[in-house]
């Protein structure tokens, strides 16, 4: 079947990786096949110093693991040239305007710019998802989330990341983008109840709030957590449902506790898994049958973070007196 793209289901997606750090090697080790080059100003290892070099006609595609610096003078490149782009998150810009911008380019163009948000590929993620919207657990009183790593002196040695609001735009981005994967559309009335820069020149400690909608919401993320991990509490009107780990630092288990009225010991069930972490190949397959299907680029969640991130930002810069 031919698609408005011009491909088929079945053909190649020529992709080059650009930003050959962490994330660009597992990017090239899951496009597999479909990776024709990558491209790196200062890694020995790329084949082309910049995306400029790479010849339009050797590729389809742009896996972007690029500091936010660029992103949008690079997805504006890749644009005009009719390069579809998966970036890694945050779709990180100077003003609202950029992003907006860059979404109306793209449809015009009629390729597909899409932020990468591994995380939604969590079999458990996509559990809870199911599980909030099957109503099974009634109205949703209360999310909270905590995220941390330990990853403090790698930021804080790094040239780019020890800046600005620190670890709220790096893991906060994804907690953000979680509530609005299990929730759907939520109010921009976040909070910052705690930010502290405890071993950093940039917070690498915070907590953001939100009370003003029908589902209370707590964020805590960190890069101080010396063992990585990842813990969820969804309490619900009929019961409790629970996350435990993601699957890259696993076990990763899920809990769902049903109520017993008036009270007592809820009935539980729980699956644990046990396996490596299988986000990276489900949003690359994702990402291509995006593309060979022809969607439409939407940056409207985007455009929510950026406002949301922007707001927060500069309340944990003035929390924390770290310069921008």
């Amino acid at each position: 079947m031919r698609l408005k793209s011009g491909l088929t289901l079945t053909d190649k997606l020529r992709v080059i990786v650009a930003g050959l750090g962490v994330q660009g090697h597992k990017r090239r080790r899951f496009a597999d096949d479909d990776y024709v080059a990558c491209v790196d100003p200062v890694n020995p290892e790329a084949d082309y110093k910049t995306i400029e070099e790479v010849p339009l006609d050797t590729y389809d595609a742009v896996l972007a693991c690029i500091p936010d610096g660029p992103k949008v003078e690079f997805l504006g490149y890749c644009i005009e040239h009719g390069k579809h782009v998966l970036v890694e998150k945050p779709l990180w810009a100077p003003l609202e305007k950029d992003v907006v911008t860059l979404q109306r380019d793209a449809q015009a163009k009629g390729v597909l710019v899409y932020t990468a948000y591994n995380h939604r590929f969590e079999p458990h993620f996509v559990r809870m998802k199911e599980l909030i919207q099957s109503g099974q657990l009634g109205d949703i009183y209360s999310i909270r989330l905590f995220y941390g790593n330990g990853t403090a002196r790698l930021v804080r040695d790094s040239v780019w990341r020890d800046q600005g609001a620190g670890v709220l735009p790096d893991l906060g981005s994804h907690l953000l983008d979680t509530c609005r994967f299990w929730l759907g559309d939520l109010s921009e009335d976040f909070a910052v109840t705690s930010a502290n820069a405890f071993e950093n020149r940039t917070a690498d400690h915070v907590v953001i709030t939100n009370e003003q909608g029908r589902t209370r919401i707590e964020l805590e993320m960190t890069l101080l957590m010396w063992r990585n991990h990842f813990t969820c509490d969804v309490l619900g009107e009929l019961g409790t449902a629970h996350i435990s780990s993601l699957c890259k630092w696993g076990p990763s288990t899920f809990t769902k506790r049903m109520r017993v009225l008036p009270s007592g010991r809820p009935p539980e069930e729980e699956i644990t898994l046990v396996q490596e972490d299988p986000t990276w190949a489900i949003e690359y397959v994702h990402f291509k049958e995006m593309v060979q299907s022809g969607w439409t680029t939407d940056l409207s969640g985007d455009i929510w973070l950026h406002r949301v991130l922007s707001s927060l930002g500069e309340r944990v810069v003035e929390k924390t007196g770290a310069s921008t």
